[in-house]
């Protein structure tokens, strides 16, 4: 009998029910008590780490005294849905069609949510869970500011002097097909505003003013057409946008006083993102002392380059994703940020996750199939995992 027919928890139904739950970050509406009211059934002593009116959650099976701990992290906060006029099925209705399950969050990532849960399950029913622990995390602000997500349940686990061993994450890693990549890193992530200050003026005078919109466009392609770096043996070249560029001048005549503009720079381990900072700040500085405009400079580093480098804990998750699919997921930085930048200060950390390519988009959807693909190779990991656990 196939295991999903005796299983436990069906993971695509679990996920069909998250889907239900309209979850908009920061509001991750009751989606963690749900979660929580499906771990405790299967046996996860389940607590809550809120913080900052953001709720999270911390499930517990096993002894962490007595054995490696293995951790999963994931969230259940999805970005806007946008106009639900133009999905084919309501955003939020978790409908099944065409081998598919629509939705808002079914590809990022409730399918890796409820995948994991669905394993965990059946590992504990099958009794195989003999020492140690699965600490399973999930959190209601991973799209949003992360401020209070995920890194309050580290500070709640430090506080309680709980830690992983090792943590999957489980975005949704795989770009096309189930198995052809996973991540065992990330590019480091900075945002950086300008506001150039000049004096206003006539724009049939500008010997009169100080033109910070000219000032700011010189800075800009400075920074736009000067490569970073050439890229690292791990991380492909470091990136900067230009995201915005204001001045909310509505007269054609006047030169305007001030104008802003932002940049974001996704950034590898040649660099730190205090160190771009300083960076992109002396050559503002250049600007402003060529122009004798005024150019004020703020950035917010949303998260460091990491790499879990080559070994045990990365093979076993390959060899587990082979397994059950026949393919070598490829081991790659790229990408956006996630919180896995977090548990990285904890313990060796592992992306692998469904196939993600509709999620933030309109008519976001997984191949049901894909869920029970994902929750066999999690089940894989789990068992490969308790059998031979990989050194820290």
């Amino acid at each position: 009998m196939p295991a999903e027919e005796s299983h436990p928890l069906d993971p695509v139904t679990l996920t069909r029910e998250l889907v239900r739950i309209p979850s908009v970050t920061p509001d991750e509406g009751a989606a963690i008590g749900h979660v929580a009211a499906v771990l405790a059934e299967a046996g996860f002593a389940c607590h809550r780490a809120d913080r900052g009116g953001v709720a999270n959650l911390v499930a517990i099976a096993g002894d962490p005294a007595a054995g490696p701990v293995f951790g999963f992290n994931g969230h259940v906060d999805v970005v806007p849905p946008g106009d639900a006029a133009l999905w084919r099925f309501p955003p939020f209705s978790g409908e099944i069609a065409e081998g598919k399950l629509w939705g808002r969050g079914a590809a990022d990532m409730k399918s890796g949510v409820a995948a994991f849960a669905a394993a965990a399950a059946r590992f504990l029913a099958e009794g195989r869970l003999e020492k140690g622990a699965i600490v399973v995390t999930v959190t209601g602000d991973e799209e949003g500011d992360a401020d209070h997500g995920t890194r309050a349940i580290l500070d709640w686990m430090r506080a309680k002097d709980l830690e992983m061993d090792h943590c999957l994450v489980g975005e949704p890693t795989c770009p096309q097909v189930m198995g052809e990549m996973m991540k065992v890193g990330r590019r480091g992530s900075v945002t950086v505003d300008f506001t150039a200050r000049g004096v206003q003026g006539h724009s049939a005078y500008p010997q009169r003013a100080r033109n910070p919109v000219h000032a700011l466009v010189a800075l800009l392609a400075r920074l736009a057409n000067t490569p970073l770096d050439d890229g690292t043996a791990h991380f492909e070249p470091s990136t900067l946008v230009i995201t915005t560029f204001d001045v909310g001048n509505p007269a054609a005549n006047v030169i305007p006083a001030e104008a802003r503009a932002r940049v974001n720079i996704r950034f590898n381990d040649l660099h730190t993102g205090a160190g771009l900072i300083e960076r992109l700040r002396a050559v503002a500085a250049e600007v402003e002392a060529g122009t004798g405009v005024e150019i004020e400079v703020t950035g917010r580093v949303s998260g460091e380059a990491f790499l879990t480098e080559p070994g045990p804990f990365p093979e076993l998750v390959a060899s587990a994703v082979e397994a059950e699919t026949g393919r070598r997921p490829e081991a790659s930085t790229s990408g956006g940020t996630s919180d896995a930048r977090f548990i990285r200060e904890m313990c060796p950390v592992v992306e692998f996750g469904i196939v993600g390519s509709t999620m933030h988009k309109t008519d976001e959807h997984v191949a049901v199939a894909d869920i029970r693909s994902l929750e066999r190779i999690y089940h894989r990991i789990l068992e490969s995992y308790f059998a031979a656990p990989p050194p820290g």
